[in-house]
């Protein structure tokens, strides 16, 4: 298995699973000692004595992975400047690998999607029935602790309440942190990408600073990412892809976070970042303690050298529609609809691909 499939597997896995898993991967295939040259061919010595036979060789990490596998990524939207602000999940992400490990299908769940969120006694919190982005920070939160809220506890209650909802296993996943995405691209290099629709910015200004917020919300000049393809820094996919408030609304927020993911992952493959362990140790660096890699006991490259067989153009990007519920004339939520719950019926029963062919349209084009 070469390293450059191993990368490509990792990035469509999630891109930021990469950045830390594949410097583990590079590090166990250089630092291993090359096999000794096969020895001369002679005739067999006239001896009783039956040849030793040769060790089974160490199957490589992961062999016993064969799925189905369930990842789960996770953006947090954290502001460290707030005094007792806790991580909210502004993106949540779900890579489904089914049988086989011979197909993948990413799709989002929106943030506010209202769900059952159960007790979690870590946190005190009690459980009840509200927005899917509070399980981060209900989960999040550490006993007689305000300052310090604990993002792997967070994504521990985020997990089985995603779980809950969808009927999957939740396997592994990670957790990164606006500011580690915005290092991540630039440390690529940038990223380029098809913009499929005018989008303004609510927060940046065009030189990428802060637009500021008044009494009736953000002011100034906007950024604004105009349709077609671009070449986005940092700053750029980041704010591009944070934007909900446009066409579509969250919906839209969700497929451009969807497509970034996959220009991500091309681009880490035809740069070829696995093949350069220097060059891959940069990016782990970048991202510092921005990535939280949780694998309920199972290390990062086991994933990475199972999954390494999966061909790059079979990562499918589903889009499930949703709808927003009320209460007495007020916005609860976000709910999805039956035929995005159907989905969620068919990828548990191994019916996916089936169900996309009679419902093309929740394919997400790239």
């Amino acid at each position: 298995m070469t390293r450059r499939r191993l990368l490509g597997l990792a990035a469509l896995v999630a891109v930021l699973l990469v950045a830390a898993g594949a410097v583990v991967t590079t590090r166990l295939v250089a630092h291993r000692s090359p096999e000794p040259a096969a020895a001369p061919v002679t005739s067999a010595p006239a001896s009783p004595t039956p040849a030793p036979t040769s060790a089974s060789p160490t199957p490589p990490p992961g062999a016993d992975l064969t799925g189905p596998l369930n990842l789960m990524l996770v953006g947090v939207d954290t502001r460290v400047s707030i005094p007792g602000w806790e991580p909210h999940a502004d993106a949540v992400l779900v890579l489904h690998v089914p049988a086989g490990l011979g197909q993948a299908y990413l799709f989002s769940l929106p943030r506010d999607l209202v769900v059952d969120i159960p007790a979690f006694p870590k946190a005190r919190y009690p459980g009840g029935r509200t927005k899917l982005t509070h399980a981060m920070s209900y989960g999040s939160r550490v006993p007689g602790d305000k300052r310090h809220p604990s993002t792997a506890q967070g994504y521990e209650l985020l997990r089985t309440t995603v779980s809950r909802y969808t009927g999957l296993r939740i396997d592994a996943g990670a957790v990164i942190t606006f500011g580690g995405f915005d290092k991540l691209v630039d440390t690529l290099g940038g990223v380029d990408l098809y913009v499929d629709q005018r989008v303004a910015s609510r927060h940046r200004r065009p030189d990428g600073t802060m637009r500021p917020l008044g009494g009736g919300g953000y002011t100034g000049p906007q950024m604004v990412y105009e349709k077609g393809t671009r070449h986005l820094t940092g700053w750029q996919a980041l704010d591009y892809a944070r934007q909900r408030y446009t066409a579509g609304g969250d919906y839209t927020r969700q497929r451009h976070q969807q497509q970034l993911l996959r220009a991500l992952a091309r681009k880490l493959v035809e740069q070829g970042t696995a093949r350069d362990p220097q060059r891959v140790e940069q990016i782990v660096a970048a991202l510092g303690r921005t990535l939280v890699y949780v694998g309920g006991g199972r290390k990062l490259v086991d994933f990475a050298y199972a999954l390494g067989g999966l061909p790059s153009d079979r990562l499918t990007l589903v889009a499930l529609p949703g709808a927003g519920v009320g209460s007495g004339g007020a916005y609860r939520g976000e709910q999805l609809r039956p035929l995005g719950r159907e989905f969620l019926t068919a990828l548990r029963g191994g019916r996916a691909e089936t169900f996309l062919a009679a419902h093309p349209t929740l394919r997400v084009k790239t």
